[in-house]
């Protein structure tokens, strides 16, 4: 049953507050800098960055430019999250609750439900991932197993089974709560690259080296290579982009701010930087064994035709994507349904209401649409960078990093703009969605889509600084921390 907001403080708005959502006491906040860096390993080696590279190298990148993209897209995501975690970390709140301040609590709404948009749908992209991994181990089990026939959906039986399981797997995980979430996260992120590194070693014995991708050399130069290497960056953040805005789902557990920043530091750009020439090794080895890369691990295991090899790869590709999908996607999805519906939704019950949202977005339908589907995530993404810019500038200038907490979950308090809508946050808002976006619809500045992000944060952050009132400034001098 959940608690009322009356029991844990009685002044807390009912439609703003939950045990889930409600500030964790400094005595409660257990995460060590450990913890914080085995979450981010969790995350970070996923099929989907693992791919990466190959979009990378699509580009007309090397493999040493791979690296050197990876280097200064990531630690520009660690600099943006690292601040934008601060809010979390003092305060004990979640993402959308510190939002509040920049956006009014019915404002907030709006950046609210896009994040959660977009964490459920990469929710269930993960997920169908992690289900063909599992397809492929109960082939591999029994030969008889790819020959159920029927169709659910659009979808072959035992591919629907398989998905089933993987959903299960995702549920009993996230049932245990945020707190069981940090254990598992703690054995699964660094087993992950333990067996990457077991796999490195094997690829740099099947090609009596690096390989040869880390020998073919770049093809583009001068402006072009400019060009290629921007894109590259930009779409690197855009993998994260979503979590730059909620980082402080995970910040409000952590004990200190020094554990904060060293836990993402050796968990995100170092983590990052080991796993990308993992990829690369792996799918050289691929060339010298096939005569292609197989960008792939899951057609690269089949390709292998070696049962013990195919059973224990695939298990690894679902810890690693289970790894990545309960903190990534189904943490920041809950928080972001809670916030809708507060009194009638805990950690649980939204985690349970994410797995059902998560199938009916039948992600095995989009993959088949992924250049339109794709676009349209782009241009969410988008928006979601001048959300991080605002709430950046809202913290650090407006606020000065001080904050009145009980007022962000009562009504008619000092961050309630006018009804509830902060208008300077909305404005600021969509003045950073219209210019990171224009470049998706204007063909002569299709180039701004390259930078996009960038764009999204510097007019997001600057339009709220501009709009925002002398009085509001004023106002968050009065306040306690």
């Amino acid at each position: 049953m959940l608690m009322t907001p009356d029991t844990l403080h009685p002044p807390y708005a009912p439609d703003l507050c939950n045990d889930d959502l409600a500030p964790i006491p400094l005595a409660r906040r257990d995460w060590t800098w450990v913890n914080m860096a085995t979450v981010w390993m969790g995350m970070v080696h996923n099929v989907v960055v693992y791919e990466g590279a190959a979009g990378l190298m699509a580009l007309g990148l090397s493999a040493w430019n791979c690296l050197e993209v990876v280097g200064v897209a990531y630690a520009i995501l660690f600099v943006t999250m690292a601040y934008n975690a601060r809010g979390g970390t003092r305060y004990g709140i979640p993402f959308c609750v510190l939002i509040r301040s920049a956006f009014g609590p019915r404002g907030a709404q709006v950046p609210v439900i896009l994040r959660g948009f977009c964490a459920i749908f990469w929710f269930a992209v993960q997920a169908y991932t992690a289900a063909q991994a599992m397809d492929a181990i109960l082939c591999t089990l029994s030969p008889g197993w790819a020959s159920l026939g029927l169709r659910i959906g659009g979808l072959p039986v035992h591919m629907a089974l398989s998905m089933v399981a993987i959903w299960l797997l995702h549920a009993w995980i996230a049932n245990h709560g945020v707190h069981r979430i940090r254990n598992f996260e703690l054995v699964a992120g660094p087993l992950v690259i333990l067996i990457g590194l077991a796999a490195t070693v094997w690829a740099i014995r099947v090609g009596h080296g690096l390989g040869p991708l880390f020998a073919t050399p770049a093809t583009l130069h001068g402006t072009a290579f400019v060009a290629a290497f921007t894109t590259g960056v930009t779409g690197m953040i855009g993998m994260w982009a979503t979590f730059a805005v909620n980082i402080p789902d995970l910040s409000r557990f952590v004990r200190s701010e020094r554990d904060q920043i060293v836990g993402q530091a050796i968990g995100l750009p170092l983590t990052a930087i080991v796993f990308t020439p993992m990829a690369i090794i792996v799918t050289s080895a691929s060339i010298v064994m096939f005569g292609h890369p197989v960008w792939n691990p899951i057609t690269l295991l089949l390709l292998l035709h070696k049962p013990a090899i195919m059973l224990f790869g695939g298990a690894t590709l679902i810890l690693a994507t289970l790894s990545v999908n309960v903190v990534a996607n189904i943490m920041p999805a809950c928080y972001d349904l809670m916030n809708l519906m507060p009194r009638r939704l805990d950690f649980r019950r939204a985690s349970r209401l994410v797995l059902v949202i998560g199938i009916l977005f039948m992600p095995w339908l989009w993959f088949n649409e992924a250049e339109g589907i794709f676009r349209v995530l782009d241009i969410i993404g988008g928006l979601l960078g001048p959300v991080t810019g605002i709430m950046i500038a809202d913290y650090f200038v407006v606020r000065r990093q001080r904050l009145t907490v009980d007022a962000l979950y009562r009504h008619g308090d000092v961050y309630d703009g006018t009804d509830g809508w902060h208008r300077p946050g909305i404005v600021a808002f969509v003045a950073g969605g219209l210019a990171a976006s224009l470049g998706q619809f204007v063909p002569s500045i299709a180039w701004l889509s390259s930078v996009a992000w960038f764009v999204g944060v510097a007019v997001g952050g600057l339009a709220y600084l501009a709009l925002v009132r002398p009085r509001t400034a004023r106002h968050a001098t009065q306040v306690t921390s």
